[in-house]
């Protein structure tokens, strides 16, 4: 069962699974982090088994010229044991479905290009997103 993330608690059990994919985020910091993430027209979503999130996804909305009304997927990550069973698609179909719900234009996501995105990168396409630009980002610090 999918569950949006409500208290501290919530999302507490997610720590693992988001530092699968942001292990920069230290653990002294990491609920204040996602608290300031959230706080900014952002979800948290999760499934959770035993206690822990297995698999997590945070998303944003807003609205821009080009796409319209949109959602876009910050993150979506799923342990490595629990990988293969599923988890991210039923994310992807809980954002897609909230997306056609609350009457979004698109939903959006960049995905990093190395041969450990392959598998993600399959399911993007299973799920009927298209590559329709590169992204580009400058460090200023």
């Amino acid at each position: 069962m999918i569950r949006i993330a409500e208290s501290d608690d919530d999302i507490l059990k997610c720590r693992r699974v988001l530092c699968e994919l942001r292990p920069h985020l230290k653990e002294e910091f990491f609920l204040e982090a996602v608290r300031q993430t959230l706080a900014d027209n952002r979800l948290l979503i999760f499934i959770e088994a035993e206690g822990i999130a297995v698999s997590a996804s945070v998303f944003e909305w807003g609205y821009n010229l080009y796409p319209g009304k949109y959602i876009y997927i910050d993150d979506l990550s799923t342990l490595p044991q629990a990988r293969g069973k599923g988890h991210a698609s039923q994310l992807l179909d809980w954002i897609i479905d909230y997306a056609e719900e609350k009457k979004f234009d698109q939903v959006h996501l960049d995905s990093g290009v190395n041969a450990g995105r392959f598998d993600a990168h399959r399911l993007y396409h299973n799920k009927r997103f298209n590559v329709t630009s590169l992204h580009f980002a400058l460090k200023v610090r």
